[in-house]
């Protein structure tokens, strides 16, 4: 799946989901209508995608939130969280990076380029869903997030 909108409400708060996965987007997707929170998920499946669309949104309009998957064809999700927070016009959008990785050498490096949290995907679709909800509740729900626009300076 490339590029798409999943759209459960017009309007805020907005999380950019980079998942190749459709079975872990579906989850994602499950996830946001379990807790509540009126929102919309805005899906790529690579790091170029996340890049082009970051970089292509107007900046009255930036994602609340961006769910990174590590391990994407094309530009990773490594590289595309190493831009992001290089970038002086994106760097303050929240990454969450989402992986079933648990290398201690993927959450370092994750860490080390800015990432605001990394979560280890469960391998049970239960556990997975759960964890989601709760990962989305804090995100979207329990934290303030900065009402910022995008700097286009």
């Amino acid at each position: 799946m490339s590029a798409s909108s999943i759209h459960l409400s017009p309007n805020l708060p907005t999380c950019l989901l980079v998942e190749d996965s459709d079975e872990d987007a579906d989850t994602v997707v499950e996830a946001l209508r379990r807790c509540g929170i009126a929102g919309r998920i805005e899906r790529v499946t690579n790091g170029d995608e996340c890049l082009a669309l970051l970089r292509g949104m107007s900046a009255m309009h930036p994602p609340s939130l961006v769910l990174m998957d590590l391990s994407t064809p094309g530009t990773d999700g490594r590289d595309a969280l190493r831009q992001i927070k290089e970038d002086s016009k994106l760097k303050s959008i929240p990454v969450v990076v989402t992986s079933a990785s648990a290398n201690p050498r993927d959450l370092e490096f994750c860490y080390s380029a800015g990432a605001n949290a990394y979560h280890v995907k469960p391998v049970s679709h239960p556990h997975h869903l759960d964890a989601m909800t709760r990962l989305l509740q804090y995100w979207l729900g329990a934290v303030t997030l900065p009402s910022y626009r995008v700097s286009t300076a």
